[in-house]
C-alpha cells in the first residue's frame, strides 16, 4: 500500500494499539493520540516505530475542543498529510452506576470523550481530507470509527456507555453520507468482547459467561482480531461499502432462539 499516515485516537493501548499496530504493518505512519504523559506510552510508541512506522505523540483529551485542534495541527506539521482518521479513544461508565443512580457528572464525562469528541474531531479532519482530495488526485482517505456491541446490546450499569456507542453509530452515518461526493468512505467497527485494559475489571465475570455460550466462537477477541479488519478498510478492500457496520464479536450479536 502507498505510504499513508493515520491518526489513531487511544492508540497506545488495547484496541487502538492493536489497530494501530496493523496499520504500522501496512506501511502506515502514525500519529497516536492519548491522555497519558510520552513517557508513560514510551513503550508502546517504541514497538510501532520497531514495525518501521515513523510515530508521532498526539498528547490530549479529544473531549476538549483546543486538544482537538492541537492534535491536528501536530499531524499538520509533523505530516503534512492525513489519509486516515481512526475514532477509538472511549472510556466506559465511571463506577457502573444503575440507570436509577447514574448521575449527569458521568453522563458528561463519557459522551464528551465517547461521542462529542469523535464528531467534531471527525469534523476537522474530514475539512482537511476534502481540501487534500481537491488539490491532489491521488489522495485516498478514509475514516473508521470504532463503537462496540453496547451500541446495540443494553447494560442497565452503563447507560451513559451504551448510549454514546449507539450515537456513535449514526454518526459514523451521517459522515459517510456527507463524504461520499469526495470519495472519502467511513466505516464502523464494532467490537465485541475484547481483551483489554477496559475489559479487566470483569474479565472473570465474562470467563464463565463466555464457557456458557455468550460468544458462539467461545473465546475473548483480541486487539489484534480488531486491528485485521481495520487494515482491510485502510486497503481499500471495502471500498464500495461506505456506512456499513464490520462486527468483530465472534458472533455474539446473532439473534439465537
Amino acid at each position: 500500500m502507498p505510504k499513508k499516515t493515520a491518526l489513531v485516537t487511544g492508540g497506545a493501548r488495547g484496541i487502538g494499539f492493536g489497530i494501530a499496530k496493523a496499520l504500522a504493518a501496512e506501511n502506515c505512519d502514525l500519529a497516536i493520540n492519548g491522555v497519558r504523559e510520552e513517557d508513560e506510552v514510551a513503550g508502546a510508541l517504541a514497538e510501532l516505530r520497531g514495525l518501521g512506522a515513523r510515530v508521532v505523540y498526539c498528547r490530549g483529551d479529544v473531549g476538549l475542543d483546543s486538544d482537538r485542534q492541537f492534535i491536528v495541527d501536530t499531524v499538520k506539521s509533523e505530516f503534512g498529510a492525513l489519509h486516515v482518521l481512526v475514532n477509538n479513544a472511549g472510556i466506559s461508565s465511571p463506577g457502573r452506576k444503575d440507570l436509577l443512580e447514574a448521575g449527569e457528572d458521568s453522563w458528561d464525562r463519557v459522551l464528551d470523550t465517547n461521542l462529542k469528541g469523535p464528531f467534531f474531531l471527525t469534523q476537522l479532519a474530514a475539512r482537511w481530507m476534502v481540501e487534500q482530495s481537491e488539490t491532489d488526485s491521488s489522495f485516498s482517505g478514509s475514516i473508521i470509527n470504532v463503537s462496540s456491541v453496547s451500541g446495540e446490546m443494553v447494560s442497565t450499569n452503563r447507560g451513559d456507555y451504551c448510549i454514546s456507542k449507539a450515537g456513535l453509530s449514526m454518526h459514523n452515518k451521517l459522515w459517510a453520507a456527507r463524504l461520499a461526493e469526495y470519495s472519502i468512505p467511513v466505516y464502523e467497527i464494532s467490537p465485541g468482547l475484547v481483551r483489554s485494559d477496559m475489559t479487566a475489571p470483569v474479565v472473570e465475570k465474562y470467563d464463565r459467561l463466555i464457557a456458557g455460550g455468550l460468544v458462539p466462537e467461545r473465546r475473548w477477541g483480541l486487539p489484534e482480531d480488531v486491528g485485521r479488519a481495520a487494515a482491510m478498510l485502510v486497503r481499500g478492500d471495502m471500498s464500495y461499502a461506505t456506512g456499513q457496520v464490520l462486527k468483530v464479536d465472534g458472533g455474539m450479536t446473532i439473534g439465537v432462539l
